[in-house]
């Protein structure tokens, strides 16, 4: 039948789900928790990575399978999947909030995310582009907040960096009559603008060096060609639109000091 001919190439062209997609992924992940070991990485407090490449692993093994059966639930009611949206949200938030600060101002990490994804997010169903239908929502939302996660915590990490390692010039700037939000800028915008850097060279170089999600997502679902190139370039566009609007939230909430570590 001719409706069956995209579900089956999906199908052979996908990993299979069996025993030996599930040793492979262990091998794998084994693999990088030993490298990791080996290599001594470690943050600049000295904690090591190679316990958290294992659990943030077997996290995902676990969040992925449980989100598979709750997205089949939750697509059958609005209430349901606004719900699975902010729960998608918060999570973003405090994994940010974590990952920059550690302290009681993670909480401001709300405000680069929200204002990158919310708007983005708005456009899209006011104008019909996403539908209010978790199988178009819940992933077009994710891939956003995903986007707006790594840039917030890219920015953050290295904002706060730079302005501890150059403390001094940051007074530098006081002294000379600068007010203390414009001398943090001077020191922390060029550090935090380098979160750009992933999202431009991926947009850059699609087609060329790789092949996003999205696009091999639709072409595997059987759309053509043309069709996911469009969803793609369309993906790419709203990340840099989202991107560029947390970093510079960042950007202000560290230099106004609502982002800091002591």
């Amino acid at each position: 039948m001719p409706l069956a001919a995209p579900a089956t190439l999906a199908d052979e062209a996908l990993l299979p789900v069996n025993a030996t997609l599930g040793v492979v992924l262990g091998v794998l992940l084994a693999a990088a928790v030993t490298v990791v070991a080996v290599a001594r990485l470690s943050d600049q407090e000295g904690h090591g990575y190679a316990r958290a490449v294992a659990t943030a692993g077997l996290r995902a093994a676990a969040q992925l399978a449980a989100v598979s059966y709750l997205i089949g639930w939750v697509v059958r009611a609005v209430p349901l999947l606004l719900c699975f949206v902010a729960l998608m949200f918060a999570v973003a938030v405090r994994t940010a909030g974590r990952r920059i600060t550690g302290n009681r101002t993670w909480w401001w990490t709300a405000a680069p995310i929200g204002a990158g994804v919310l708007p983005v997010v708005a456009v899209l169903l006011l104008t019909g582009l996403v539908p209010v239908e978790g199988i178009a929502l819940i992933p077009v939302t994710g891939i956003l907040i995903g986007g707006a996660l790594t840039a917030t915590v890219l920015s953050g990490r290295r904002a706060l960096d730079e302005l501890r390692q150059r403390h001094g010039e940051v007074e530098a700037g006081l002294a000379l009559g600068l007010l203390d939000r414009d001398a943090r800028l001077e020191i922390a915008r060029p550090a935090a603008s380098d979160a750009l850097l992933p999202g431009l060279d991926q947009t850059r170089t699609v087609g060329l060096v790789t092949l996003p999600g999205a696009f091999v997502g639709m072409l595997l679902g059987g759309a053509s060609p043309v069709l996911a190139g469009a969803v793609q370039l369309f993906v790419l566009v709203a990340l840099m639109a989202v991107q560029a609007v947390a970093v510079t939230v960042v950007l202000e909430l560290v230099a106004r000091g609502r982002l800091h570590r002591g």
